[in-house]
């Protein structure tokens, strides 16, 4: 197996939840030595976010995957100052406390930047690090709300809707993960290593920029459309005749006009109502009612199939075990098998990116807190068993 492509980059992995944790958790899958730091005791927060299992955390178990884990309490003076010494020592940072309270603890890219001007430290936060807003409390739900997101999600007559997953927080990730890569390509370059202000909000917004866009240059407000899509028609879920769920998208013209070949309204290709993608979107709800009642009348097996054979762009809406089970997700390998010494063994999906020279690869799952204090602090710091078990006793780690 190759070196991952961030072999031999120390990564500080002192955020919490999900959005700065998952930066360093890309990172750690493609070879950097990630140590993620957490309060003693209680650990990163998102070990008591969702399912257990016999009172293991499952999401921690993915997030923490690859990652060493040191305990800090960085609310002692003793710990900020070890903080330090740990962040000369490591080319990226990545923390999300309120600019206040880093300023407070003296723990400031100023700060840190001054004991290591080859640093890269990543600032993720609700609103950023700047602006009026900049020290406000701000999780993922507040930016799903206010980028717009949630403005345009949801059917017409109803309230806007919120995702069931964290999707602000690992937009913002992939965002950041980019941003520490180029930073990286940049430190390479020169030498120079720079700051990072990442906030939940503007990834995410940046996600939903046709709402902007419209609204700019036409002065028209976006609305909900439920499952509709106000530039493409056909684009829907529709319900097939065996009580399952498909997905139909249309967004090029030739896959749009497929669609009417496998329903059995090759007619419609010669009709400009249909035909032409503006004048088809104007007719949306006729379009979709002819697609909803070919497809109500048959299974989906059937529906699929035939679709298939059109080349109409169709899957179908799957729960978590449909998903996993997928004969095209099992031949990518999409999940894999890790051990783990808590749960003997757990499923998680693989590194995204497929990368033929530098492929990710997942070495274990999330471990306890403090579970390498002894190894971390004596390797990067030079502090021995004794020094480390003293700083345990004064509750510092």
């Amino acid at each position: 197996m190759s070196a991952g492509a961030f072999e031999g980059i120390k990564v500080l992995d002192a955020a919490s939840l999900v959005a700065g944790p998952m930066i360093a958790t890309y990172m750690a899958e493609y070879g950097a030595d990630v140590i993620k730091v957490e309060m003693p005791g209680t650990g990163d927060p998102i070990r008591q976010w969702g399912a257990n299992k016999d009172d293991i955390n499952l999401m921690w178990k993915s997030l923490g995957r690859n990652k060493r884990t040191v305990s800090l309490n960085l609310r002692e003076q003793a710990a900020q100052e070890l903080f330090r010494r740990l962040a000369a020592e490591v080319d990226v940072v990545i923390v999300n406390t309120r600019p206040s309270t880093l300023e407070r603890w003296g723990l400031t890219w100023e700060d840190l930047s001054a004991l290591n001007d080859k640093l890269i430290m990543i600032h993720v936060t609700g609103y950023g690090s700047t602006g009026p807003n900049s020290d406000k409390p701000g999780f993922g739900t507040i930016m799903e709300a206010m980028s717009g997101f949630a403005h345009i999600t949801g059917e017409a007559d109803g309230p806007p809707t919120l995702p069931g997953f964290m999707l602000a927080d690992c937009t913002a990730a992939v965002h950041g993960a980019f941003a520490v890569s180029a930073a990286l390509l940049h430190r390479e370059r020169t030498g120079e290593g720079q700051f990072i202000d990442l906030s939940l909000l503007e990834p995410l917004a940046r996600f939903a920029e046709q709402a902007t866009l419209v609204y700019d240059q036409l002065g028209k407000i976006s609305s909900r459309v439920g499952n509709k899509w106000s530039i493409s028609v056909p684009r829907n879920t529709y319900k097939t005749a065996d009580g399952r769920w498909i997905a139909l998208s249309g967004s090029s013209q030739s896959i749009a006009l497929k669609v009417f070949d496998a329903i059995g309204r090759t007619e419609l290709r010669d009709d400009p109502e249909y035909a032409d993608p503006l004048r088809r979107i104007a007719n949306r709800d006729m379009v979709d009612g002819l697609i909803a009642d070919w497809i109500g009348e048959r299974p989906l097996d059937k529906v699929l199939a035939e679709f298939d054979a059109a080349g109409v762009a169709a899957g179908p809406v799957y729960d978590a075990e449909q998903l996993m089970q997928d004969p095209h997700v099992k031949a990518r390998g999409t999940f894999v098998t890790v051990k783990d010494d808590d749960l003997d063994e757990m499923r998680v999906q693989a590194p995204v990116a497929r990368m033929s020279k530098t492929p990710g690869v997942i070495r274990y799952l999330g471990r306890a807190v403090g579970a390498d204090n002894y190894e971390v602090y004596g390797e990067l710091l030079g502090l021995t068993d004794n020094d480390v078990a003293e700083l345990r006793d004064r509750h510092v780690i």
